[in-house]
């Protein structure tokens, strides 16, 4: 073939190749352009096939990625690539390739770049142009086509890129428009699989992350074994690994804000000897980008966190400084905390200073007053009073297997005031490590603030108690007990009183003097204080009489629960002692007033002392009745 004639040729060809890139710009694909390039040449060429292998350097194969042959497969082949660059020499195509895969190729066109080769189009020829051209001739048809494939790959690379950094700002926008740590980490890993469809992704996070669901979260351990990620984490720098055994390369990239490091993107390429460098560094600006959204997320989440604190504590503060009762109080402290906290039970318990005993506040939740409560009770207090510090156990070891209740998450915080440990507060609950240390802090805030009106309403209360109590025995004072009685009689549909004297008690000041008897007025009143209901009232008359009223209780039962203390009376006091009783009844219709019931209690009383004392005795409808028989 002539010079011209070749001159002419490749330039048809190079014109060709441009009127296909210039008319692919609106619609550019790599894929299209490389089979319209093999149209092309296989008419130029004079060709019955034309195909496109790309060399893929892993794995040492060339991979069939175009044909002009219609409805065929992909074709893998694996020659030795030094045979190949060999049976070149010096040039760029091979006539009558011998090597395996090509023997049905009559020529054979590599494609270098740098020295280091890309791919090879191979040709089936069925005319005279192999005979006719000259080796110039393929050799420029060679870097024509080397060229244009060259072209198109950066094309299609800048085109990438281009696609790559919009989706890069598309996803800066979504992460700054929200300040949800799911969404942020959702919004990476569904770019980076649109991106790079065949890399493998994973978030590696620190262990108080909690949610991620669908996600591909893993913990990033401190003691983890997989020290490139945690050296990521630790330096904030980028970090790469390469495995030869399980033939890929992962990048660990930082998710890095201004004030620290919230996790590591483990991105891994399969069969890849070296990372892929120049995904580097859109992952990394992704990364990145990332971290400064999650750490905006996480600071939004840390304020509402610390507001609502604030609200908890002021709302708190506000309530305990109303003057609710102890109980009203405690009840709407343990709501809060369990609302807040999410605990499952929360009690508050009170040490006596002179006993050590404990004493669990009302208003804490139930658990706390069942008998599997007293372990952990005992088991916190013993370790506050020791060490006087909040006590914070994230995984408890009972071995009490007897109980069906086990409560792995502790929480324990003393009540100090004036420096004096008062009391201390409990919080459980069943999974281990159920409450964060951000909370802890919280609680011992909150009980820090609640502990001087829990005092001051426990003082007051006390005081309040003082005042309508009797100094001596304990009991009730007797304008308390009238009160008492009034609202009975307007309220109730019956009551039953009774008035209790101690017999010759005189004798007892006389022959022991008045503080033995001091101590015979308290054993009465506890005897009086172990045999009625807690809505009962047992009172202090006057002198050595007491009186107990019983609302609600007809008259049956009165006489019951004094027959039951003239007997326990005789029998368990020191020195010993008699009582006598007069009890009296009301019902609902009758013009009864707390003065006629006192009358006819004491007329009843008088008339057991006059009859030998040590007895009950029952007055009603203007005649009395001797009620003897005693338990």
């Amino acid at each position: 073939m002539e010079e011209t004639l070749e001159r002419e040729l490749l330039l048809k060809l190079k014109i060709s190749f441009f009127e296909l890139i210039c008319g692919s710009r609106d619609s550019f694909s790599f894929t299209e352009l490389l089979s319209q390039m093999l149209a092309i040449l296989k008419p130029f060429m004079n060709a019955d096939e034309v195909d496109f292998y790309r060399f893929e350097e892993w794995k040492q194969d060339l991979i069939l990625e175009a044909s002009t042959k219609k409805g065929g497969k992909e074709a893998i082949i694996s020659p030795d690539i030094a045979a190949v660059q060999h049976a070149a020499g010096q040039r760029s195509f091979i006539m009558k390739p011998s090597f395996p895969g090509f023997e049905k190729y009559d020529l054979v066109m590599l494609m270098d770049q740098a020295g280091k080769l890309e791919g090879m189009i191979a040709l089936q020829l069925n005319g005279s142009l192999q005979s006719s051209a000259s080796d110039n001739f393929f050799e420029k048809v060679t870097s024509e086509c080397g060229s244009f494939v060259q072209k198109i790959s950066s094309l299609a690379d800048a085109m990438a890129e281009e696609k790559r950094y919009k989706q890069l700002f598309r996803v800066t926008e979504k992460f700054h428009s929200t300040m949800d740590m799911d969404a942020v980490l959702g919004e990476i890993i569904s770019t980076l699989k649109e991106v790079y469809p065949t890399f493998i992704y994973y978030l590696l996070l620190s262990h108080d992350h909690k949610g991620y669901e669908g996600l591909p979260v893993k913990d990033l351990e401190y003691d983890s074994e997989n020290l490139t990620a945690m050296q990521s984490y630790v330096s904030g720098q980028i970090q790469f690994e390469d495995s030869l055994a399980d033939r890929n390369s992962i990048m660990y990239a930082p998710l890095k804000g201004k004030q620290g490091v919230y996790g590591v993107l483990q991105v891994i390429s399969p069969d890849s000897l070296v990372f892929p460098q120049n995904e580097v560094e859109f992952i990394k600006l992704l990364a990145n980008t990332a971290g400064s959204a999650l750490e905006n997320a996480k600071l939004y989440e840390q304020s509402r966190k610390l507001i609502a604190d604030l609200q908890l504590i002021n709302e708190t503060s506000h309530q305990l400084n109303t003057s609710l009762r102890l109980t009203d109080t405690m009840k709407f402290i343990c709501g809060q905390i369990m609302k807040s906290f999410k605990a499952q039970e929360v009690g508050f318990i009170m040490i006596d200073s002179e006993s050590d005993d404990y004493s669990v506040l009302q208003g804490s939740t139930g658990f706390f007053f069942s008998k599997h409560a007293s372990k952990y009770i005992a088991d916190v207090g013993r370790r506050i009073q020791r060490e006087m510090e909040p006590l914070f156990i994230g995984d408890f070891d009972s071995e009490d297997e007897i109980s069906s209740i086990h409560f792995r998450s502790i929480m324990g915080v003393p009540m100090i005031q004036s420096g004096d440990l008062k009391g201390f507060a409990i919080v459980l609950h069943e999974k281990p490590y159920h409450f964060a240390f951000e909370t802890f802090k919280l609680l011992q805030s909150l009980i820090h603030h609640s502990t001087l009106a829990f005092t001051n309403s426990i003082l007051r209360e006390e005081l309040e108690k003082m005042v309508v109590t009797d100094h001596l025995t304990r009991l009730y004072s007797r304008k308390y007990l009238d009160e008492k009685m009034k609202l009975s009689l307007l309220e109730d549909s019956q009551g039953t009183f009774i008035l209790i004297d101690i017999d010759n008690f005189k004798s007892v000041n006389d022959k022991y003097g008045h503080q033995v008897g001091d101590d015979v007025l308290i054993q009465l009143a506890r005897q009086i204080a172990k045999n009625i209901r807690g809505t009962d009232i047992g009172a202090r008359w006057g002198g050595e009489e007491l009186a107990i009223y019983l609302p609600g209780a007809p008259l049956e039962i009165g006489v019951m629960i004094a027959n039951r203390l003239v007997d326990k009376v005789e029998k368990h006091t020191q020195p010993n002692v008699t009582i006598s009783c007069g009890v009296s009844a009301w019902i609902k219709g009758q013009s009864d007033t707390t003065k006629t019931l006192f009358k006819r209690a004491d007329q009843a009383l008088y008339l057991a002392k006059d009859s030998g004392k040590n007895k009950v005795v029952v007055q009603k409808e203007n005649q009395f009745d001797f009620m003897s028989t005693r338990e």
